[in-house]
Formats: C-alpha cells, structure tokens, sequence
C-alpha cells in the first residue's frame, strides 16, 4: 500500500512539471543549447485552397550566428547560403545567383528564427499554440512589416525542432518537416562558403 501511495505521489510530483512544457520555451531552449543543427527536410507548399504548388525534398545546416546552408535536391536542384555577412540564392536551372547582404535578408525572416542571433524577442511576438499532433507549437509573429510572412509556427518534441509552418503575405502555406536531426555538430566552416561557378550570372549587391 505505501509503495502505491509513494508511485501515485511521485505522479502527482511530476505531472505539473510536464505540463510546463510549451513552445515558447521549447523555442527559447533550442536558442541557448542548439549552436549548431543538420537535418533533411521535406518542404511543401500550398495556395489559399489548399493546392499544392511545390514539393521538394534536401539538406539543412546552420551555425550560429547567422550561418546556414539550404540545399534543394529534388525535383529540383537550389542552394541557399550565408556565410555570415551575405546571403546567396543559386538556381542551378536557371544559372543563375542572387546575392544580397545579410542584414537587409535576415531580420524577422525563418532563417532568423533558427540561425540568428539572440535579438529573437526584438523580432518577433511569440505566442503559444495548440494542435492535436503531440507536439509543442510557438507562432512567431514578425515585428516588422513588409519580412514576406505574417507567421512562423514551430513544432517541438522534447526540446527538438520536429516542423516549421510558415505563412507568407499571398496566403502560401509551406510546411516543413525535419528528419535525421543532428544536435550541436561539428560542421566545416567551409561549408557555409559559396563561390559562384564560372558561366553563371550573379544578380544583386
């Protein structure tokens, strides 16, 4: 009987302590423990009705602060890469590169959020959520206007960054889902790196 009565205590202990868990915090955790992060990603975009208009399948990687890599497998092949000061957007079908600087890039944008620095409550109004999928969501609303999305959702699970929603100012909606998640890595500097092939028109700053 007082095993029983020590078990049902011991519950009662934690439960208040599990019911703490949010996405805010979730969030502000993964900004003070993750430095670094590698993941595949599934991407999926939709319009106002809900049609698809994008499917794409690739790699991430970030290090903080203000580096990370995005690269576009499939159906088609993009990269996605600051080094820190710039921000380069190569289309390998079209032969073409964007740069712009990082500052006028990053601000309250996605890549803020996971590879920014520690302004993230300057930037953004958190709120948590709520959603039937087990995981804990913080909408992260942009201070500034004109950033191409009025929200940012993230999911965790246990801390871990699992899905990013985000809606921009046309009423899309892209989803991503992160798989292999990789805390805190050791990543070549070089990775974060870009030097335009030869042949390719470079447009911007």
């Amino acid at each position: 009987m007082r095993k029983i009565k020590a078990i049902m205590l011991a519950c009662v202990l934690v439960m208040p302590l599990l019911a703490k868990a949010d996405g805010i915090s979730s969030l502000k955790n993964f900004y003070d423990k993750t430095h670094a992060m590698r993941a595949n990603f599934y991407q999926l975009v939709t319009d106002k009705q809900g049609r698809k208009i994008q499917e794409v399948y690739g790699q991430m990687q970030l290090k903080r602060p203000n580096k990370f890599r995005w690269d576009y497998n499939k159906p088609f092949e993009q990269q996605i890469i600051s080094d820190g000061k710039q921000v380069w957007l190569y289309d390998t079908e079209l032969a073409q590169v964007t740069v712009r600087e990082l500052s006028k890039t990053l601000g309250s944008s996605p890549a803020a959020l996971l590879a920014g620095d520690d302004s993230l409550d300057k930037n953004f109004k958190l709120m948590n959520a709520s959603r039937t999928d087990n995981l804990d969501w913080v909408i992260a609303t942009p201070k500034e206007k004109d950033t191409g999305f009025d929200q940012i959702s993230l999911g965790f699970k246990d801390n871990a960054l699992q899905e990013m929603d985000l809606v921009d100012s046309f009423g899309h909606q892209t989803k991503i889902v992160f798989t292999k998640l990789e805390s805190n890595p050791v990543i070549d500097a070089k990775t974060f790196l870009f030097k335009p092939p030869k042949g390719v028109d470079v447009v911007g700053e």
